[in-house]
């Protein structure tokens, strides 16, 4: 543990934690004080004024990030034989339908993101006990239930992240990875939070970005300057 704590000093000695910066900045930060070996994920937790209890503000959505996440996306389609075709043409890394919902009864989910056509709807609503906890299960909100399934494999494929509001009204996104330059992941990172103002519910009272904050995989997390993104 001396090492990490080691590093984690360091990596506070670079920036002011108590202080907030604009959007650009704190992911030029968050560069600095990624150490890990690897490619870290970046990610951003943004603080909403809504109460989720109630479903008027339950605030869930999705967005293409101009530049992706920088990660490869595992994506899984359920569909008939003519559509899983068109999903494995579309660049899908699976498709079928009995096998996968015997698997995954099974518990097996070695995937980021199942889509799957609305006449397959219910086999796979009898899948949500095992795919509901890891936020796999297909919604025609989020665009993973839908005809055009190779439309969806390309979006998902090309950058398209579905986010949902957690009880602590917090949305949590993955907008990048350490390698990207801070302008590509403040760019993503606007994105991200320019839908979330879109989709700010008639009901919710005060202010509503409350905080941001981003962060890498072990790193702390450097504020943002709420004014500068509103």
């Amino acid at each position: 543990m001396a090492t990490l704590t080691k590093k984690r000093k360091a990596a506070m000695a670079k920036y002011d934690a108590t202080k907030s910066y604009e959007l650009k900045e704190a992911a030029s930060i968050v560069k600095q004080i990624s150490t890990t070996k690897f490619d870290a994920t970046v990610d951003i937790a943004v603080r909403l004024g809504v109460d989720p209890k109630k479903s008027t503000e339950m605030v869930r959505g999705t967005v293409s990030l101009p530049h992706g996440t920088g990660r490869d996306v595992r994506v899984l389609v359920l569909a008939d034989p003519a559509k899983c075709e068109e999903a494995k043409a579309a660049g899908a890394d699976m498709a079928g339908l009995d096998d996968f919902v015997e698997k995954i009864k099974g518990g097996w989910t070695d995937v980021d993101v199942i889509i799957c056509t609305p006449g397959v709807m219910a086999k796979v609503g009898a899948l949500g006990r095992v795919l509901g906890p890891r936020g796999l299960m297909p919604n025609p909100k989020t665009g993973t239930v839908t005809m055009d399934v190779a439309k969806a494999v390309k979006e998902v494929k090309a950058g398209k992240i579905d986010f949902k509001v957690d009880k602590a009204g917090i949305i949590h996104a993955v907008i990048g990875k350490a390698s990207f330059d801070a302008q590509k992941l403040s760019e993503n990172a606007h994105e991200l939070i320019q839908t979330l103002i879109k989709l700010k519910p008639s009901t919710a009272k005060g202010a509503y970005i409350k905080s941001i904050a981003i962060s890498s995989t072990m790193s702390p997390g450097v504020k943002v300057d709420t004014r500068t993104v509103q």
